[in-house]
């Protein structure tokens, strides 16, 4: 998970995270004032761009793709990229 993408979500006055762990993250308002993050929030947070990144790491590569376009058909491809979009579907 994205702690720093999941507090600014969950804490819209935060402007600056500094630290990478949840024992280390120090985040502040736009005046300096340090914002006390609720952990539990944050760690029960998820992404609702989960499923585009998990898309992303399961497609074939384009060079793949493309072949399987040329030697099989847009609709054989179609059938390969469906795989992908029916185990990672859009929330």
């Amino acid at each position: 998970m994205d702690l720093h993408k999941a507090i600014r979500t969950i804490h819209t006055d935060v402007v600056s995270i500094n630290g990478d762990t949840q024992e280390t993250i120090v985040a502040t308002d736009n005046i300096g004032n340090e914002i006390t993050i609720d952990w539990t929030q944050v760690n029960s947070w998820t992404d609702s761009d989960q499923y585009k990144y998990d898309r992303a790491n399961d497609y074939p590569s384009v060079k793949d793709q493309l072949d399987k376009i040329y030697h099989e058909g847009i609709d054989e491809w179609k059938k390969l990229i469906k795989v992908t979009k029916d185990k990672y579907p859009k929330e």
